[in-house]
C-alpha cells in the first residue's frame, strides 16, 4: 500500500542500500528493504491468511512502510511501479493506515457493518489523503466469492503526484466483522497487466487459518 510519499528519498535510499543472503538451507535471511517471498504457501499481515505466490516476490519490510500488523506489502519491480497489499482481518472500528491525529485530513476507521461502496470511498481517501492521488476513477464494482463467501472486487485507476497513472484491482469481504482483502496497485502501462496474473493466482489461493 504505497503512502507516505514525503520518504520517498529515504526509501530509495534503503532500497538502494538492500539486499538478500540464503542460509546453508536455502532459507532466506532478512536484511535490507526487502525480503524475499518464494513460490510456496506464505502467511502474511498478521498470519490469519495465508497466499501461495506462482513465482517469487519481495516483501516490503516496515522500515520502508509503517504498516499496521494487519497489512502486508509486496513488490515484484519496485513500490513506486507495482504493489500488492494484504490485509488480513482489519478490526471494527481500526484504521487502516498509521496517520498522526494531528492531521487535517483523515482515513476514516474501517467499520464492520461498511458496503463494499463504503468500503471503496475508504479505500479511496487512502489513496487522496496519504498517497496523494490528484485523482482518483471507480471503474467497476462488483460480487465476488473471497475466501468462500460473498465478497466484492473493485477495478480503479487514479493520477498520484508523480503524475504516473496506475491501475489497481481488489478482491476483498468483511467475515465476523473484520476485513479481508488483496489488492494490486501497478503503473497502468505494462505493470498492472504483467501482475495481474500473479494476482488472480494469489487470490483463488488466499484462505485464512
Amino acid at each position: 500500500m504505497r503512502y507516505y510519499l514525503g520518504l520517498l528519498p529515504v526509501a530509495l535510499g534503503l532500497l538502494l542500500g538492500g539486499c538478500e543472503a540464503l542460509d546453508g538451507a536455502g532459507n532466506v535471511v532478512n536484511s535490507g528493504a526487502f525480503a524475499l517471498v518464494r513460490a510456496r504457501p506464505t502467511a502474511v499481515g498478521n498470519r490469519s491468511m495465508w497466499v501461495t505466490p506462482p513465482r517469487e516476490w519481495n516483501r516490503i519490510r516496515p522500515r520502508l512502510f509503517l504498516d499496521i500488523g494487519e497489512v502486508e506489502d509486496w513488490t515484484q519491480n519496485g513500490f513506486t511501479l507495482d504493489d500488492m497489499t494484504f490485509v488480513t482481518g482489519l478490526k471494527d472500528k481500526q484504521f487502516i493506515v498509521r496517520q498522526d491525529r494531528s492531521e487535517y485530513r483523515q482515513v476514516p476507521r474501517f467499520r464492520a457493518d461498511m458496503t463494499p461502496p463504503e468500503v471503496v470511498a475508504m479505500l479511496e481517501s487512502l489513496y487522496r489523503v496519504t498517497g496523494g492521488a490528484a485523482e482518483f476513477r471507480t471503474i467497476a464494482l462488483v460480487p465476488r466469492r473471497f475466501l468462500g463467501v460473498n465478497g466484492w472486487q473493485l477495478d480503479y485507476e487514479h493520477l498520484d503526484g508523480d503524475e504516473l497513472w496506475r491501475r489497481g484491482r481488489v478482491v476483498g469481504a468483511t467475515i465476523d466483522g473484520r476485513l479481508y482483502l488483496v489488492m494490486l496497485d501497478a503503473a497502468r502501462a505494462h505493470y498492472f497487466d504483467a501482475d495481474l496474473p500473479d494476482f488472480e493466482a494469489l487470490v483463488a489461493s488466499a484462505e485464512r487459518r
